[in-house]
């Protein structure tokens, strides 16, 4: 377990994919405090873990205690981000978090792909 400290505050942060993404658990949300959540990595390892990353991200906010919106960016779609989504919109709208779906596609060369556009 690492130290406890105070909270870290970013802009962007990017989970983890593959077998490091079960490392990101509800004290990772509750000491990595951002208002962008990327969550990337679109392969069947994944799919095996993104259900409890999700529900950290869930369980941690809770304890912010502070009234930040905070923005989840999946890269790829996945039918357990739709289940999860489903399951806990009210959840998601009480902690002030916002899931961005995008229908956006950017070409770039001779290949196009979907994309979304962030601002701060």
């Amino acid at each position: 377990a690492a130290p406890q400290g105070p909270p870290v505050y970013v802009d962007l942060a990017y989970l983890p994919g593959s077998w490091s993404a079960r490392t990101v658990d509800e004290e990772f949300f509750r000491r990595v405090r951002s208002l962008c959540y990327v969550v990337s990595g679109d392969d069947h390892l994944k799919e095996g873990v993104l259900r409890p990353l999700l529900d950290a991200l869930l369980a941690g906010k809770h304890h912010w205690g502070l009234d930040i919106q905070v923005t989840l960016i999946p890269t790829f779609d996945s039918l357990v981000m739709h289940e999860w989504y489903q399951e806990t919109h009210e959840r998601q709208q009480e902690l002030g978090i916002t899931v961005l779906g995008s229908n956006s596609t950017v070409a770039m060369q001779d290949e196009t792909f979907p994309a979304c556009k962030v601002e701060f």
